[in-house]
C-alpha cells in the first residue's frame, strides 16, 4: 500500500513564502515523475510543478520565476518552495507521483489528500 502525506500548507500574506512537502511511504519498488497541481475553488485542477526522477522540471506559466520544485530520492519526497506569492495561488495544493508498487507489475498515479494555501491581500 502506498500513501502521499502532504504537509506545508498555510495562511500566507501577498509576497510571501510557502514550503510545502510530500512524503510517499509504503511498499514502493520505484518512483518515476513527481510534481504538485492544485485546484482553486470552481476550477479544475491544474499543474504547478513536476519533476523527474533525474531532476528535469517543468512549471506552469503562472509560477515560473517564483516557485521552485525539488525532491530528495533518498526520503521519496518532493518540495515546492513558493515566493512571491499572489492570492491568485490560493487553491488547494495535491502531490502526485508515479510509482511503481512492490508485487505490483505496472506503474500508476498517486495522489495526497491536498494541502490548503491560502494567500491574503
Amino acid at each position: 500500500q502506498v500513501q502521499l502525506v502532504e504537509s506545508g500548507g498555510g495562511l500566507v500574506q501577498s509576497g510571501g513564502s510557502l514550503r510545502l512537502s510530500c512524503e510517499a511511504s509504503g511498499s514502493i519498488s520505484s518512483i518515476n515523475q513527481m510534481g504538485w497541481y492544485r485546484q482553486a475553488p470552481g476550477k479544475q485542477r491544474d499543474m504547478v510543478a513536476v519533476i523527474t526522477n533525474g531532476g528535469s522540471t517543468n512549471y506552469a506559466d503562472s509560477v515560473k520565476g517564483r516557485f521552485t520544485i525539488s525532491r530528495d530520492n533518498a526520503k521519496n519526497t518532493v518540495y515546492l518552495q513558493m515566493n512571491s506569492l499572489k492570492p491568485e495561488d490560493t487553491a488547494v495544493y495535491y502531490c502526485n507521483a508515479n510509482i511503481k508498487a512492490k508485487y505490483v507489475y505496472t506503474v500508476r498515479d498517486y495522489w495526497g489528500r491536498g494541502t490548503q494555501v491560502t494567500v491574503s491581500s
